[in-house]
């Protein structure tokens, strides 16, 4: 089953966007969340409509150790923005450890069946935006569309804050809305 259909975010996860996001994800800064989910209002696809917004979900003991799902404060921060509801149609069924280190490859299997989407009639037929604060690889991402796909949505677009890539060793100096299409 294929991920994704289109990914966007609003910049290079380095700099001042980098700080940013550890600050509110490690530092516990919540407050962050109005900011930075207006970062993701103005990379959202213009071009696209959608159903719902779906924030990448936590596993129930990474949740409990952090105090909060900060994909799920961007998410609810976004849908405020936007007027689109969040729909918590995932589940992390799976705990997986932590992804930053892992090849490609090991990121893929670290995610595999990771991810539920119990509620198949909230999604059936819906254009969903998923919302994540950083891609790396998009494994996580993919594992998250292909639950939501199984469930029957028609297409799911993720939007990050920040995309990593690990090709460039140049620093840039302005984030800009970057897009990656399966």
């Amino acid at each position: 089953m294929r991920g994704f259909d289109a990914a966007y975010c609003f910049g290079a996860y380095e700099g001042v966007l980098r700080d940013l996001i550890h600050v509110y994800k490690y530092g516990k800064v919540m407050t962050l969340a109005r900011p930075l989910g207006r970062l993701l209002r103005d990379a959202m696809p213009r071009e696209e409509a959608f159903d719902a917004i779906v924030p990448v979900p936590l596993h129930w003991r990474r949740r409990w150790q952090r105090g909060f799902n900060q994909s799920d404060l961007l998410a609810t921060e976004l849908a405020r923005n936007c007027g689109i509801p969040v729909l918590r149609a995932l589940r992390r069924v799976r705990w997986t450890g932590v992804q930053a280190g892992l090849s490609n490859q090991s990121r893929r299997r670290n995610v595999a069946a990771a991810f539920r989407c119990p509620g198949r009639r909230k999604v059936a037929g819906k254009r969903l935006l998923l919302i994540d604060d950083v891609m790396t690889t998009g494994s996580t991402a993919a594992a998250c569309a292909s639950a939501l796909k199984r469930a029957g949505a028609a297409r799911v677009v993720l939007l990050a804050l920040a995309r990593v890539d690990r090709r460039m060793t140049a620093v840039t100096a302005q984030p800009e809305v970057s897009v990656w299409r399966n």
